[in-house]
């Protein structure tokens, strides 16, 4: 599944779409995991630490203004050649 990010396109593995209350407001929460590979992990770790985006699922008619709710990856050096990655972003909407 694609899931656009500030215009960057990511193919999630997994993906999932939920509500979250948060301080008595309900928000939208959308959970993906998706591969990293050497060479892209400089761009997609540069479009992560901005933490304002605007995100695009269009298989699941998704348009939000968001920020991340929690971020995980397997590796924290991908900057060996051939290493890939397991990454795990869950954006919350603003």
């Amino acid at each position: 599944m694609k899931v656009m990010i500030n215009n960057e396109t990511i193919e999630a593995v997994t993906f999932e779409e939920e509500t979250v209350d948060v301080a008595g407001e309900v928000k939208k929460l959308i959970k993906f995991d998706f591969k990293v590979k050497h060479e892209d992990y400089h761009d997609i770790t540069t479009l992560l630490y901005k933490n304002d985006f605007q995100v695009s699922v269009p298989d699941q008619s998704i348009n939000m203004n968001a920020t991340i709710y929690n971020y995980s990856t397997s590796l924290t050096n991908l900057y060996k050649e051939g290493a890939i990655g397991d990454f795990h972003l869950e954006l919350i909407d603003k």
